[in-house]
């Protein structure tokens, strides 16, 4: 099985991802960046990273070891969102970043993300060369040779002056509760909002180590919703561990996803296409035509958006998750910034969250994971395939179907979207049954 999966390496710490492991990646790493002309014959820079996990401790340590072992300068920069490790990587010019983080997954698992020179995610080739270069013999350097290791105590407060540079707009006047997952935003979210000029109730903000995502954040919404409504605060912030994400909550507790504020985004900025996953809800699909607005679809994987929005030189693109990227300010998916922009749409306009929202409608959506089957069958089985073909006949514009293997675990997602909750389940329920007899 490939080591990477769609957002680097992840699996149980000190399990799966071992120290040993991470030290192995950190070298390889070095040396296909390297031998990609990465480092330019200068002497190679890289910015390292963690979320709040325990295990990112000696994970971290190992990375270090493996990268300056290979001749490369560390810039350690501690505790800080995924894509503040990004945006350093450009902002300082060094030649990779390493972001050790398994996101929204629970506390045992981490992971280990890299970027490439300019802050940019490694695409697929990349890291198979990765992957293959592990254990491979290679020359030491020595002597002077070897890399240092410096702790930049900066690191923070670039990054925040990054996120403020985008604002045009105060955000005085507008009360939020955030949710930090008791993650890697756990300091710089309260604290650039604040700077931003809102009245900032935080929550879930005291990492201990073991607390990442617990009950909280993103995946776990219920907190900070009763907070939005005992304080009576305008909207809700909720990320994930690592701030990539962004999900909001209106002042009566609805969810504001990734589709709803990408719509609001994209008709605020005006753009002529945004680039969303066939995953993205076939209601926000429908608002963006509606608005005369182009809607690419791409895999589910925020980098594959962004090679979409590279490759056509689109600005805004994302995924209902609340990964959103805007290549006019970051070229990775920022829950901070994400905020930041949604905040200051509320606050140019003057119109509260759920008014926003009411640019497009979500049409009820059923996700059903077939777990224990042989996913690779799916694409041969003519019964699967007539099964959807039927449903998809009757649903016509009012809805859709998508089945799709997992990329990382034993099971076949069953998604339908249609009119009513009670259409979608039924349906959805059907095709599950057909892909449970003919898979097992």
């Amino acid at each position: 099985m490939a080591l990477f999966g769609t957002d680097g390496v992840r699996g149980l710490a000190n399990g799966v991802l071992t120290a040993e492991l991470a030290l192995d990646l950190a070298v390889s790493a070095a040396h296909v960046l390297g031998d990609i002309g990465a480092f330019s014959g200068h002497r190679p820079r890289a910015i390292v990273g963690q979320d709040s996990r325990a295990s990112g401790e000696f994970l971290e340590a190992a990375v270090i070891a493996g990268l300056a072992s290979a001749g490369v300068d560390v810039f350690k920069v501690g505790v800080l969102p995924t894509p503040a490790i990004a945006h350093l990587v450009a902002e300082s010019g060094a030649d990779l970043g390493v972001m050790i983080s398994a996101s929204h997954n629970p506390m045992p698992d981490n992971g280990i993300k890299f970027f490439a020179k300019g802050g940019s995610k490694l695409d697929d080739a990349l890291e198979a060369q990765i992957e293959k270069r592990l254990k491979e013999e290679w020359q030491r350097p020595t002597g002077k040779e070897v890399g240092r290791v410096v702790q930049d105590d900066s690191a923070a407060e670039r990054y925040i002056y990054h996120l403020l540079s985008t604002l045009s707009t105060s955000l005085r006047g507008l009360k939020i509760v955030v949710d930090c997952a008791n993650g890697a935003s756990s300091e710089v979210a309260p604290e650039v909002y604040a700077r931003a000029g809102a009245e900032v109730i935080a929550i879930s903000n005291e990492p201990n180590g073991w607390n990442i995502n617990e009950n909280c954040g993103s995946t776990h919404l219920e907190n900070l919703i009763a907070e939005v409504k005992k304080h009576n605060a305008d909207i809700g912030i909720a990320h994930d561990g690592d701030a990539d994400r962004c999900l909001a909550i209106a002042p009566n507790g609805e969810v504001i996803d990734g589709d709803f504020i990408m719509a609001i985004l994209a008709a605020e900025w005006k753009v002529p296409a945004v680039v969303g996953t066939v995953m993205s809800n076939l209601g926000f699909i429908k608002a963006m035509d509606e608005l005369g607005i182009k809607v690419e679809k791409t895999a589910v994987g925020d980098r594959y958006v962004l090679e979409n929005m590279l490759a056509n030189k689109h600005k805004l693109g994302g995924e209902q998750s609340g990964h959103i990227i805007m290549l006019d300010h970051a070229n990775t998916g920022d829950g901070l910034l994400t905020a930041l922009q949604l905040l200051q749409v509320m606050a140019k306009t003057g119109k509260p969250i759920l008014e926003l929202a009411k640019i497009m409608k979500r049409f009820p959506q059923v996700l059903i994971n077939v777990k224990d089957v042989d996913k690779s069958k799916l694409d041969s089985s003519s019964a699967i395939k007539s099964e959807i073909s039927s449903h998809e006949s009757k649903l016509g514009d009012a809805g859709r179907v998508l089945v799709r293997a997992s990329g990382t675990e034993a099971l076949v997602r069953v998604m339908v979207e249609a009119e009513s909750q009670r259409t979608a389940e039924s349906i959805a329920d059907a095709i599950a049954a057909i892909v449970r007899s003919e898979l097992k």
